[in-house]
């Protein structure tokens, strides 16, 4: 869908607070299945969690975003995810060998230009739903870079900048578009 718009790139590089941002000007936002999915985990005791079953973490991703790509058409205008389904089909790619990210990717088509936040080592934190050092994160950035362009995507690099610029820089950059 061309209004659907994915914000990805490395973990810790402030994708949340710029959803956020976008979410304040008023637009829709789908936040990330990998943090929901670690607090369900974590509140069941279940081991779908991406430091015990990755892969099981990243096909519970997969149909979450699905049903969150699904349901984001009833939504009007911009529709921001903050990754989402090529993130974990990538992801799931990368740690089975599965040829899942090409078709996936056709199929469930968002916005041609992604948005990319690059590693931002000076805001860069561990939490409860964040465990992985940042060289992990580093090598997913890495992978998601070569991900996107592989199936048809424009990355956009944002700056490390201000929460209102970069969300400025998004804006105008999909307005810029036929």
């Amino acid at each position: 869908m061309d209004r659907f718009v994915i914000i990805s790139g490395c973990s810790g590089g402030g994708k949340s607070t710029l959803l956020a941002e976008l979410r304040r000007r008023g637009h829709a936002v789908v936040e990330e299945p990998g943090r929901r999915i670690v607090r369900e985990e974590v509140k069941c005791n279940g081991l779908a969690l991406p430091w015990v079953d990755g892969v099981a973490f990243l096909r519970r991703a997969i149909e979450m975003a699905l049903a969150d790509w699904e349901s984001a058409s009833a939504h009007e205008g911009w529709v921001f995810f903050d990754r989402g389904l090529i993130d974990a089909a990538a992801g799931l790619q990368h740690l089975t060998g599965e040829q899942v990210l090409g078709v996936l990717g056709q199929c469930y088509r968002y916005h041609r230009r992604v948005f990319m936040v690059p590693p931002w080592p000076e805001i860069y934190l561990i939490d409860p739903e964040r465990r992985h050092g940042f060289d992990a994160a580093l090598a997913e950035y890495s992978r998601l870079l070569e991900a996107y362009p592989s199936i048809g995507y424009e990355t956009v690099v944002l700056p490390k900048a201000g929460v209102s610029e970069r969300a400025d820089l998004v804006v105008d950059a999909l307005k810029e578009l036929p």
